[in-house]
């Protein structure tokens, strides 16, 4: 019998659909990485979403944080996929970009066992996973690139976040190396980030943000709009009035709650 968590099983329609847990997509140097798949009911193809879940770089898995967006997603008839990837300070970067673009790989190669759209693949992110989703998107290659992505609060410019803070601050320390913010580490800082990678043929990019964020700035996700906006790259910024940040603080307040139709619309818009 299949087992959902109790969030699912409130929220989902009455149809038949399967979720398949812990199955293996990659195993960089003998480490496995692991994701859950949601597949609707019907033929297919089915438009896809790969979500990349938050926790500073540091913490987390493909349970935690994420699981409010996984009801909208499945009534909006989407397939997903919830991935882990390899935390720091054990890995640094590049380790977590290589891994959500090896699923990424993963899920193309394996579309038609999941009734997935090739064409139609989003990447989704929150917090950390939305610094790694902008970055993914924004340096695509043909065999990574995605339909469209969107990202939560999400970090597109280390260089200008340290700079405001006076400090990289642990976790992008753990994430990075380097404790302060000298030329060579402000390179190290630029390479990571999104917004450098910009250009006109990057996929089209949902910037959602709150606007009381106090560890995330909300400039970090209008700044790379208007960048992507000058070069004539699609975006958009989602502002969420007065949240803070982290989607589960959201769900307890009905006025945060829009965010959930609004990324479903802007989805099947960008993937029809």
């Amino acid at each position: 019998m299949l087992r959902l968590p109790l969030l699912l099983l409130i929220s989902l329609p009455p149809v038949c659909a399967e979720l398949r847990r812990d199955i293996e997509f990659s195993r960089p140097d003998g480490y496995s990485l692991t994701l859950d798949a949601w597949v609707p009911e019907g033929p297919g193809p089915f438009p896809t979403v790969i979500v990349v879940h938050g926790g500073g770089w540091e913490a987390g898995d493909k349970n935690t944080y994420v699981p409010p967006l996984f009801p909208p997603l499945i009534r909006g008839g989407f397939a997903w996929f919830t991935i882990n990837y390899r935390l720091s300070p054990r890995f640094q970067h590049p380790a977590a970009f290589d891994d959500v673009n090896a699923a990424i790989v993963w899920v193309k190669r394996n579309a038609a066992a999941y009734k997935v759209d090739p064409t139609r693949i989003a990447l989704m992110g929150e917090s950390a996973g939305g610094h790694l989703a902008a970055l993914a998107g924004a340096r695509a290659t043909s065999a990574t690139r995605v339909a469209a992505v969107v990202c939560f609060y999400c970090l597109t410019d280390v260089e200008a976040r340290s700079k405001r803070f006076g400090s990289p601050g642990k976790n992008v320390t753990q994430l990075l190396g380097g404790t302060g913010i000298t030329p060579p580490e402000l390179a190290k800082m630029r390479e990571a980030s999104g917004i450098t990678y910009v250009k006109r043929d990057m996929p089209p990019i949902l910037f959602i943000h709150g606007t009381k964020d106090e560890l995330v700035p909300f400039a970090q996700s209008t700044s790379m709009c208007a960048k992507m906006k000058l070069v004539g790259a699609s975006c958009e910024v989602f502002a969420v009035p007065d949240a803070p940040h982290g989607i589960g603080g959201w769900e307890e307040i009905p006025a945060y709650q829009n965010y959930k139709e609004k990324m479903v619309e802007w989805l099947k818009q960008k993937m029809q």
